[in-house]
């Protein structure tokens, strides 16, 4: 038995979401279908995150066992086949059989961008939200400063049926200014809380159009009640941008 470490890209407008669910259009469905086509077995894989309904990946990582002798290279040519245009991968290596997609990974990071003009680049079109009103980047920067480090980050996250640890580790986070149309939030986490990227954005655009201001923010972040913060931003938006491990 081998394990392979496998990156794909996908976009997530179609899928409800990475995992398994029955009566449901899912990415994590789709490959395991394409992997049992092309390996002649079924294959369960682990991923480095579980992407919510909607949400695209760039460098979304996976591993798998299999009994198969096909080399990954082949795996890479032979998988496209049986993958809908939606769903692609970019890299498929051996890995060690203590590998595992999501316990190994490290730090993962987001990107979560928005539109600022009427005229959509064909290239974000269905991956942005597209807003038409003034932003004040520089106030949302200000905010970022309160998610840096090691925080309970119970505001911000979407409650479970069943209780977890909200403790989390933020290393970087940003708003970058690419153009006069296109602002990208970037995050880096050891791991995420669900819908966690969502709401701090939808968040952080409250401070951004002048509801709150970055101390609000940072207020609303110490009560550890998702009830106190702000709507979660759309979730065509996100991407799970690369894994590091």
């Amino acid at each position: 038995m081998r394990r392979l470490r496998m990156t794909l890209g996908y976009r997530g407008a179609r899928y409800a979401g990475w995992a398994v669910q029955p009566g449901s259009a899912t990415v994590q469905a789709t490959l395991e279908s394409a992997l049992a086509s092309a390996l002649g077995h079924p294959a369960r894989v682990v991923a480095a995150g579980r992407t919510d309904a909607g949400v695209h990946a760039e460098a979304q990582v996976v591993s798998f066992d299999t009994p198969s002798s096909i080399p990954p290279a082949g795996l890479e040519r032979v998988l496209p086949h049986h993958l809908p245009d939606d769903v692609w991968v970019t890299d498929v290596t051996e890995a060690t059989a203590s590998f595992d997609a999501r316990r190994s990974a490290r730090r993962r990071w987001y990107r979560y961008a928005i539109w600022r003009d009427a005229d959509v680049s064909p290239l974000w079109r269905g991956r942005a939200l597209v807003t038409p009103e003034i932003i004040d980047v520089a106030a949302m920067r200000a905010g970022v400063q309160h998610l840096l480090g090691t925080h309970d980050f119970g505001a911000l996250a979407t409650r479970p049926s069943t209780p977890v640890r909200t403790t989390r580790t933020v290393f970087a986070a940003d708003w970058l200014d690419v153009n006069h149309a296109l602002l990208i939030f970037e995050i880096c986490a050891d791991a995420f809380l669900k819908q966690m990227v969502r709401a701090i954005v939808g968040t952080l655009l409250w401070v951004g159009t002048g509801r709150w201001s970055p101390s609000d923010f940072a207020a609303a972040l110490a009560t550890k009640d998702r009830r106190a913060t702000g709507p979660n931003a759309p979730a065509h938006g996100l991407t799970l941008h690369h894994v590091d491990y």
